[in-house]
């Protein structure tokens, strides 16, 4: 089988493509994809508890914690403590944060509406069943090699 016929290979050459586009309208706002889908997981009025945020993107905690520490400097975020729980951090958007976070939002939208408006709903449907039953195929580790 040649590589450019494997699941793996369509996933990820599509994902890079995806990545690069949202990398390069980031990069004309001054920020990253990355900084972009952290910003659109955070709570808009309650803010979100740090530990929140990584497995929403699937995210390791030490990329996320430079990721939210680079925010946190570029003045996009800001940590504070629960007020409920005391040992837990809440991320909250500062008013630029929700700025950069409108235009990662604006461009996602975008995004999809150009691929919805080419693609059927019945398609996509089905696209996102695939998607589920690989999600499943991985998280019941029904493959290896023996």
């Amino acid at each position: 089988m040649k590589s450019k016929e494997t699941v793996c290979f369509n996933i990820k050459y599509t994902w890079h493509a995806i990545s690069r586009m949202y990398n390069e309208n980031a990069f004309k706002h001054g920020t990253t994809a990355a900084v972009g889908f952290v910003l659109l997981n955070i709570d808009f009025i309650k803010g979100t508890p740090a530990t929140q945020i990584g497995p929403a993107l699937g995210m390791e905690p030490t990329s996320l914690s430079r990721i939210l520490k680079h925010m946190e400097k570029d003045g996009y975020i800001e940590r504070r403590q629960d007020s409920l729980d005391k040992r837990m951090v809440r991320i909250y958007l500062t008013e630029k944060g929700k700025e950069k976070r409108e235009l990662a939002k604006k461009l996602v939208l975008s995004f999809n509406e150009s691929v919805r408006d080419k693609i059927s709903d019945k398609k996509l449907e089905t696209f996102f069943e695939v998607l589920n039953e690989i999600r499943t195929i991985i998280h019941n580790k029904n493959t290896s090699v023996s």
